[in-house]
């Protein structure tokens, strides 16, 4: 995810890091960073693709798909903000390479694997690679880069997570209809592990050595807070059992016929969660460093934009998910041809969140509930034009614009009005809190979105376009009414 980082305008555009080992030349760091973002962000999206060709060819269940698609975000959502304290603690070049090694190693394992149970566990695994790497491309942009140097490169990061749900829906559906040998799904993970071998073997000489350098004291007493700051292994517990309380009984409760342990499991998430809360503000009052800070969600608009954030990413990976299901199920399409039907959505995502800050200033404070509400009519229109069956016409892809434009509008204003109110020494903790948020409404999407699109589907017996189709229409309404709650939040920031 972005964050609105101000810039330094200070000083020259350097390392801030000498070592007569590295290669100290800024765009080849930007590169190698920028590439281990794109690449871990490719692999959120690559798999919803992959999904229909790998629930056939390891005959995986509708919860078995769900853990594959949710594992890495789950792992992912949870370890973040740790992960970004361990690179705080034992150095951001550290952590990236060990994070880019695991990522690389899960990643040869997903597509090794023999059974769903397997490609489950090591998706887990990857995600916590991508946990421990994520968040060091920013603090190595942050801290290596000043002034104008610092604001193209951030352009870089962001240009990078407008196109990276596009390529991987594109790459994954080239990949999965090339059948390269025979493979059929596994080269969307093993396409990974070339990639990630050179790009270990490159940072070794482009990234700045850990605790060099050029940033005079103030830097170096910077470092020190950041090294003091604890990694709050309680919260990361009670949070990680919060989630996966919630998580399982939504992806295995269909399957299994909402028995009474994924009820009651529900209901424990929602006790852990408030235990974390707690335990969490007794961990702050006592000075001590809590994994999410209480102060954050005191910033004025703070709640809503966690709320929105995550009705934005719950919808958006909710409409991939369930969409992928009824166009390769429902409807017979290819990998590639998948991949190419949602480019359109993601390809105007990534435009609109680049240039929103060019509309007019008039419309700037419609720009959120207005998103919404073209992503409740634009969801909706989805189902609507799909329900008899059919492929949906140019009527389907105005629709499909229509969600990216809304989607991006929600998105991204939310997200740098949030960050602009935060104190400098409040922004990583905002920027992980948010991060956080967004992972966990993609993984809350797929599951629940997943869940009623596969009970539906089950509920009409025999498979097929029509039934297919019937189960996205009730998921379009689903998708409707939760982006038109995110348009009321709009509404009720409008008038503060």
């Amino acid at each position: 995810m972005a964050t609105a980082t101000p810039t330094d305008p200070t000083g020259p555009s350097h390392l801030l890091s000498k070592d007569p080992g590295t290669d100290n030349r800024p765009g080849r760091l930007l590169a190698v960073v920028i590439a281990a973002q794109f690449m871990a962000l490719l692999d959120v999206f690559i798999v919803n693709v992959a999904a229909p060709t790998i629930r056939d060819e390891l005959g995986a269940s509708g919860a078995g798909l769900q853990l594959v698609i949710a594992g890495y975000t789950i792992t992912y959502a949870v370890l973040l903000i740790t992960g970004a304290r361990l690179g705080d603690r034992v150095g951001h070049r550290r952590m990236y390479l060990v994070g880019l090694a695991v990522f690389t190693v899960a990643s040869l394992a997903c597509g090794l694997s023999q059974g769903t149970g397997e490609l489950i566990a090591f998706r887990l695994l990857q995600g916590a690679g991508s946990a421990l790497l994520i968040p060091q491309v920013l603090s190595l942009i942050q801290r290596n880069f000043t002034g104008e140097a610092r604001t193209r490169a951030l352009g870089a990061y962001s240009a990078v997570l407008a196109i990276g749900a596009a390529a991987g829906q594109v790459l994954g559906g080239i990949l999965v209809s090339a059948d390269l040998f025979g493979t059929g799904w596994r080269p969307v993970f093993l396409v990974n592990v070339p990639v990630g071998l050179a790009l270990l073997v490159v940072a070794g000489r482009v990234l700045p050595c850990d605790g060099g350098g050029g940033g005079g004291a103030g830097r170096r007493g910077e470092a020190a807070t950041e090294r003091a700051r604890g990694l709050d292994l309680p919260g990361l517990v009670l949070l990680g059992a919060a989630v996966s309380l919630f998580t399982v009984p939504l992806v295995l409760g269909q399957e299994k016929g909402w028995p009474l342990w994924s009820w009651l499991s529900l209901g424990a998430a929602a006790v852990v969660l408030a235990l974390f809360c707690g335990y969490e503000s007794r961990l702050s009052r006592g000075g001590g460093a809590p994994l999410i800070a209480p102060r954050v969600l005191r910033i004025p608009g703070m709640g809503l934009a966690v709320f929105r954030i995550a009705v934005v990413m719950a919808v958006n990976a909710g409409f991939l998910f369930v969409l992928t299901l009824h166009i390769q199920g429902g409807l017979g399409y290819s990998a590639l041809r998948a991949g190419l039907t949602f480019a359109p959505t993601a390809v105007v995502f990534g435009a609109v969140g680049l240039t929103w800050r060019r509309w007019p200033a008039a419309a700037q404070r419609a720009l959120i509930p207005g998103g919404f509400a073209l992503t409740a009519v634009s969801a909706l229109a989805v189902g609507l034009v799909l329900r008899d069956g059919g492929e949906g016409g140019p009527w389907l892809y105005a629709a499909f614009v229509g969600i990216g434009v809304g989607l991006a509008l929600g998105f991204s204003p939310t997200l740098t009005r949030a960050l602009s109110t935060v104190r400098p020494e409040d922004a990583a903790d905002a920027s992980g809190l948010l991060s956080t948020v967004a992972q966990l409404g993609q993984l809350t999407g797929v599951a629940a979105f997943g869940a009623l699109f596969l009970n539906r589907l089950e509920s009409q017996g025999a498979p097929g376009a029509y039934s297919s189709a019937d189960a996205l229409l009730v998921c379009s309404y689903a998708l409707a009414g939760a982006a038109a709650l995110g348009a009321v939040s709009g509404l009720v920031r409008m008038r503060r």
